[in-house]
């Protein structure tokens, strides 16, 4: 007689063995994606000035959207 035993992988062995290589994966995928951050490129004046308008479109909106002024 032969004995044939077959190995059976459970579902909480199943999931544990994909969790890992997930996650291995996932940080070897991140690795090359990570880079320094640009310096802001704005002056000062830059950052100070005015950027909002209330064009046509904006007065549109607050009109039929009944904003109040």
């Amino acid at each position: 007689m032969q004995d044939d035993k077959q190995e059976t992988v459970g579902r909480r062995d199943f999931l544990r063995k994909v969790g890992i290589g997930t996650a291995g994966v996932g940080a070897t995928l991140a690795t090359p994606l990570i880079a320094p951050a640009a310096a802001d490129s704005e002056t000062e004046d830059d950052k100070r000035r005015a950027r909002y308008r209330e064009t046509d479109h904006v007065k549109a909106y607050y009109r039929v959207n009944r904003y109040p002024r």
